[in-house]
C-alpha cells in the first residue's frame, strides 16, 4: 500500500488513528500498531507477511541468544556472526540469488532453472534494522528487548516498514513505554505527512513524466539538451520521491508519539561528495559507517591502502544494497572513486568560503552523471545515455522536444530547484515572526496543498515510490 494512493488516505488512515486513540493503555496500543502494520505489508502481497513474522520471531530469538551469551561473558562474535548471516540469507535469497545465478548461466554456459523469486518489499530496510538491533545488543548499545510483540513492532513499524528511514532500537526503544502523545506532535505530524505527500505527488510525480520518456528514448535519438533535461528531472524526482516518503514516514511517526532522526538535509546544496552522503538517505549512510566502516578501522587507518579499502568494501555494499544489478554495483563504485579523491587530497574537509560555487557545480554534476547511471535500464543504455549528454550523436544538440519539455514543465522545474536549497526553511522563519497570522494560513494552506494533492492522485495512475524497490 502506498502512502500516495486514495485506499491509504482515506481508508487504512483514518481507521489506524481511530483505533489507536480510542485505546488507552500503552500495551493496547503497541499490540494495535502491530497488528495494523502487519495487515499494512500484507495490503498487496499476503503472502510476505509470511516472511516479516518469520523474521521477527527469528530475531526475538536472536536477541535472547546475544543476551544469554553477553550475560555469561562467553564468546559473542561466533553467536553474532550465526545471527547476521541468517538475516542476511534471507534478504540474499530474495534479492541476490536470481542475480548471482543468471551470472552464472553467463559464464559458464548452463541452465539451473532456479525459479524467479518476487522481492518482499522493504526487505532491504527491515532486514538492516533488525541486524543494527542484534549488533547493539551484542556491543550493550541497547538492552534485549524480552517482549516479542515490541521486537515485532520495531521491525514492521507501518510508518517507516516498506522505504526506511532505518531506525536504530536504540532511538525509540524507551518509546515503546514512556512515549507520551500530545496534541502539538499530532499537528507537527499531519504537517509533516501533508508537506511530504506534495513532494511525492505534485512535483515527483510530474517531473517523473519527463524523466520516464527521457531514459525510454533509444539514447541516440537524443539530443544533448533533452539528455541533460531527463538527468535533472530524474534527480529531482528521485529526491523529492523519496525525501517526500522520509517526510510522510516521519509525520506518520510523530503522531503516534515517535520521533525519527531525519533522513534529509538539502543533499543538493553539498560541497563535496562527501558532504552530500552526509546529507542523503542519512539513515543508510549512518548505518553502514557505524556497523561496516568503523568496524573496519574507519578512516584512522595506518596506510591509505586500507583507508581505499575500507571506502571499498562499504560502496560495493552501498550499490549491493540497492539492487542485484551491475548498474548499482558500478554506481556505488563510481562514488568511491571521487571518495577516494576527495579523501586522500583533503578535498571533504576545505570548507574556503571562495570555493563554494564552483565545488557545489562539481558535486550536482557527479551526482547528476551518477543518477543517469543508477537508472539507467542497463550498462549498455548507461553509456549511451552518456554518449548523448555530451553531444556525441549525430543529432541538434537542441532539439524542439526538449524545449517543449523544458516550456511545459518550467515552473515545476524552478520550484523544485528552489525547494533543494534552504528556501523552505527561510519561509517557515519568515512566516513565524507573525503569529496570528499564521495561525490562519497555515491551516487553510496544508488544507489547500492535500486538496491539491489528492486532485493529482484521483487524475493520475502513475504513483510509485522508487525506492520500494530496494
Amino acid at each position: 500500500m502506498l502512502f500516495s494512493s486514495l485506499s491509504f488516505l482515506f481508508f487504512f488512515l483514518p481507521l489506524a488513528l481511530s483505533g489507536y486513540f480510542l485505546l488507552r493503555t500503552r500495551d493496547s496500543r503497541n499490540l494495535f500498531l502491530l497488528i495494523v502494520s502487519l495487515l499494512f505489508y500484507a495490503w498487496g502481497e499476503p503472502w510476505f507477511v509470511f516472511v516479516m513474522i518469520l523474521s521477527i520471531a527469528a530475531n526475538w530469538g536472536f536477541g535472547m541468544w546475544v543476551a544469554y551469551i553477553k550475560e555469561r561473558e562467553a564468546t559473542m562474535w561466533p553467536v553474532l556472526f550465526i545471527c547476521c548471516t541468517a538475516n542476511l540469507s534471507l534478504l540474499f535469497v530474495y534479492k541476490y540469488l536470481n542475480f548471482l545465478v543468471a551470472n552464472l548461466e553467463h559464464l559458464f554456459g548452463i541452465t539451473a532453472n532456479i525459479p524467479g523469486l518476487k522481492l518482499p518489499i522493504g526487505i532491504s530496510f527491515f532486514t538492516f534494522q533488525a541486524i543494527s538491533y542484534l549488533v547493539d545488543v551484542a556491543r550493550g548499545d541497547s538492552e534485549v528487548q524480552r517482549n516479542p510483540l515490541l521486537v515485532g513492532l520495531y521491525i514492521a513499524f507501518f510508518p517507516q516498514l516498506v522505504a526506511g528511514p532505518i531506525i536504530r532500537y536504540r532511538t525509540i526503544a524507551a518509546a515503546f513505554a514512556k512515549r507520551q502523545e500530545s496534541f502539538q506532535d499530532f499537528t507537527i505530524g499531519i504537517e509533516r505527512f501533508v508537506i511530504g505527500l506534495c513532494k511525492k505527488v505534485l512535483i515527483a510525480n510530474t517531473l517523473a513524466i519527463v524523466a520516464d520518456r527521457a531514459f525510454a528514448m533509444r539514447p541516440e535519438w537524443l539530443s544533448a539538451s533533452y539528455a541533460w533535461l531527463g538527468a535533472l528531472a530524474y534527480s529531482l524526482q528521485i529526491y523529492f520521491d523519496f525525501s517526500g516518503y522520509s517526510d510522510m514516514a516521519l509525520g506518520l511517526g510523530r503522531i503516534f508519539g515517535f520521533h525519527f532522526e531525519e533522513n534529509f538535509n538539502l543533499p543538493y546544496m553539498s560541497a563535496s561528495i562527501s558532504e552530500f552522503w552526509r546529507r542523503w538517505h542519512i539513515s543508510l549512510g549512518t548505518w553502514f559507517r557505524d556497523y561496516v566502516y568503523f568496524p573496519l578501522g574507519g578512516s584512522r587507518v595506518e596506510t591509505s591502502r586500507r583507508l581505499v579499502f575500507n571506502l571499498a568494501v562499504v560502496w560495493l555494499l552501498t550499490g549491493l544494497w540497492h539492487g542485484a544489478e551491475w548498474t548499482f554495483i558500478l554506481w556505488g563504485l563510481y562514488f568511491l572513486v571521487f571518495l577516494i579523491i576527495e579523501k586522500l587530497s583533503g578535498m571533504d574537509t576545505t570548507s574556503q568560503l571562495g570555493w563554494q560555487l564552483p565545488r557545489r557545480l562539481y558535486t550536482l554534476t557527479v551526482v547528476i552523471c551518477g543518477w543517469v547511471l543508477f537508472r539507467a535500464n542497463d550498462l549498455t543504455h548507461a553509456l549511451s545515455y552518456f554518449r548523448s549528454m555530451l553531444g556525441l550523436n549525430s543529432i541538434a544538440h537542441v532539439d524542439p522536444l526538449a524545449i517543449l519539455y523544458l516550456r511545459e514543465n518550467a515552473v515545476i522545474l524552478v520550484v523544485a530547484l528552489l525547494l533543494c536549497g534552504p528556501v523552505g526553511k527561510f519561509i517557515s522563519l519568515q512566516v513565524t515572526r507573525y503569529k496570528r497570522l499564521t495561525l490562519l494560513l497555515q491551516p487553510v494552506s496544508l488544507v489547500l496543498l492535500f486538496l491539491m494533492a489528492v486532485s493529482c492522485i484521483v487524475k493520475n495512475t502513475y504513483n510509485p515510490f522508487i525506492y520500494f524497490n530496494f
